[in-house]
């Protein structure tokens, strides 16, 4: 039982996690921030899958992008930041497109054919990666499983003006490992790129909640009040292929999954009000960063794998404790139709409403 579960060390897990330069060169809080980041993002646009039922569609996506990543890797030889990108969006639409294709020019049902779109595809980027991309760091275990210990290894830089690295120096914040000679480091490019990415999500989730909202529960309605629910879709569609494509390296696309759908799962447990469920989603991410990386330390384990099991075990607890759905709210529904007396007290136990 030792081998399984190793002794949990305090200082070790708990206390050196954040005393360490946590947020220096190979810092552990910077892999609790980037986890903070991708699961937020995922999360928030997770939310409206499950709304629209089309959990499976985040799958899809996140597998078929894979694809479009290594063909613009074979036209540019390029891993940069924008190239990818543009592939899994080109991805991630075509997948769409595939999808509705199969399913509206035959009689293969909507699930199925995104079984079939996305396992194609896959199948694919897998191809290409073991033919054409050997002696690169993306290989197949990047894809599966991320790389967010990795997250760290170097922190980007901005050259300051002579007069304000002086001021910045004489406030007596500031030590060699943040600010040497006028050269200042801020954080590493990966957690720049994902919090761009992040506040991008939380951006266009404000400026189109109201279509966002009505597209999600009646598409219907949306068209009547004018809005395109088409447009909202691949709009939807294009910034989830840009955020599995932003989080792939850190967490893999077997774990993007999970984060897509784990926060906005926990929250409908926990409420039926959509800006609710939004706020739980970020608290979500938060709580399962920072658990996940202490877990991960503890049992010396893929980072994105614990903080998607601790995920799992906040929407266990979500559940139990739910309002609504859970099993201690049925219990005691249960309890108060046998005994009427105890709804009634629970009644007059209630605060006045002023």
């Amino acid at each position: 039982m030792n081998e399984l579960i190793p002794t949990f060390e305090f200082q070790k897990v708990i206390i050196d996690t954040w005393t360490n330069g946590p947020f220096e060169v190979y810092g552990w809080g910077w892999r609790a921030l980037m986890g903070f980041l991708v699961i937020t993002a995922c999360g928030l646009v997770g939310n409206y899958l499950i709304l629209r039922r089309m959990a499976l569609i985040g799958d899809a996506i996140s597998h078929s992008v894979l694809a479009g990543i290594v063909v613009v890797f074979l036209i540019t030889h390029s891993l940069d930041t924008l190239p990818m990108m543009l592939g899994a969006l080109a991805a991630g639409l075509v997948t769409v497109g595939l999808i509705e294709f199969i399913h509206k020019k035959s009689r293969v049902k909507q699930d199925a054919a995104i079984g079939i779109a996305f396992t194609s595809l896959f199948a694919f980027g897998v191809i290409l990666i073991h033919t054409q991309m050997q002696g690169t760091h993306f290989d197949a275990n990047c894809v599966l499983y991320g790389d967010l210990m990795g997250v760290g290894q170097s922190l980007a830089s901005v050259e300051l003006p002579p007069l304000l690295t002086d001021q910045l120096r004489a406030t007596g914040l500031t030590d060699e490992t943040v600010l040497r000679g006028n050269e200042m480091f801020i954080a590493p490019s990966q957690v720049l790129r994902m919090a761009a990415v992040t506040l991008g999500v939380i951006v266009l989730m404000r400026l189109f909640y109201k279509e966002l909202l009505v597209s999600s529960f009646d598409p219907a309605l949306a068209v009547s009040l004018g809005i395109n629910a088409t447009a909202i879709h691949l709009g939807l569609m294009s910034v989830l292929s840009i955020v599995v494509v932003s989080s792939f390296d850190a967490v893999g696309v077997i774990l993007v999954i999970a984060m897509l759908i784990l926060p906005g799962a926990t929250g409908h447990l926990l409420s039926q009000r959509l800006p609710v469920i939004l706020w739980i989603s970020v608290a979500f991410a938060l709580i399962s960063s920072v658990l996940g990386v202490h877990f991960a330390r503890w049992i010396d384990c893929n980072i994105a794998a614990a903080m998607v099991v601790v995920g799992a075990g906040l929407f266990i607890l979500a559940w139990l404790v739910s309002p609504h759905d859970g099993p201690l709210a049925k219990w005691r529904a249960q309890k108060v139709s046998h005994n009427p007396e105890l709804g009634d007290l629970a009644e007059d136990e209630k605060l006045p409403v002023s």
